[in-house]
Parts: structure tokens; sequence; C-alpha cells
């Protein structure tokens, strides 16, 4: 079938092909409020895809459940970045800890960015 499904199962080839299909590792973080009252997050994003070749857009999708959501809703600003091999310990530090319990940015190197936006030094490639 079209959608790769066969009876609500996932049609193996499909299956196969997506799991082949390796797609960049992207962190968002992000910023709201000013002052004492501001509030910093990051995750590691599940989903994302390019949307528009002109003008160039891009999709990243954080979930409701995630911290960070909450905070994007209210923020102006997201940086987006991409993950190199050698920052995996980054990226495991945002897929892996939850910014309702621990302050990720206590844990890793940042500057702030557009926004006053964390941007992760060790991720060099990144947008807001």
């Amino acid at each position: 079938m079209a959608d790769g499904t066969r009876d609500g199962e996932l049609d193996e080839p499909f299956g196969a092909l997506l799991t082949a299909l390796d797609g960049p590792v992207l962190i968002v973080t992000t910023r709201a409020g000013d002052g004492d009252d501001a509030r910093t997050s990051g995750c590691l994003v599940g989903f994302a895809a390019q949307c528009s070749i002109h003008p160039p857009r891009h999709l990243v999708c954080v979930s409701r459940t995630n911290h960070t959501f909450g905070v994007a809703a209210e923020a102006t600003f997201l940086v987006v970045h991409a993950v190199p091999r050698a920052a995996l310990d980054v990226a495991r530090l945002f897929a892996e800890e939850t910014g309702d319990e621990i302050d990720k940015f206590e844990r890793c190197a940042w500057h702030v960015g557009p926004g006053g936006v964390p941007v992760l030094d060790d991720c060099p490639a990144w947008y807001a």
C-alpha cells in the first residue's frame, strides 16, 4: 500500500527503508521571559523536515509532553542545532534528561544567541 501498511501492520520493506533513512540529529533550544523570570529549555528533536524550497522553511516538532514545548510556546526565538558526531554526549544530555528536573545548560557549554536563546558551543551549525 502507498502508506507502507497492510492491515494496520508496518510493511517490512517500508519499515526497512524508514530505518535506513539516517536523518540528522537535531537539538532545539529556546528562552521565554525576561530577567529573573526568564526560562530556558532544550530537547532533542524527534521529527523534522524541510517543508518549503522557496522560501526555505524547516519544520521541527516538539512533543506537547516535553518541558521545552511550554517554554517554546511563549518564546520569540527557537535555535535549531545540527549535532555533529563528536557531540553525541550533548545529544544524550538533551534526549535523556528533562528540564523539569535539571538545568541542562549547567552541564554543557553554550553562549547567548538571538533573543537570549542558548546556542550550544559543541554544535556550530545552527539557525534561529
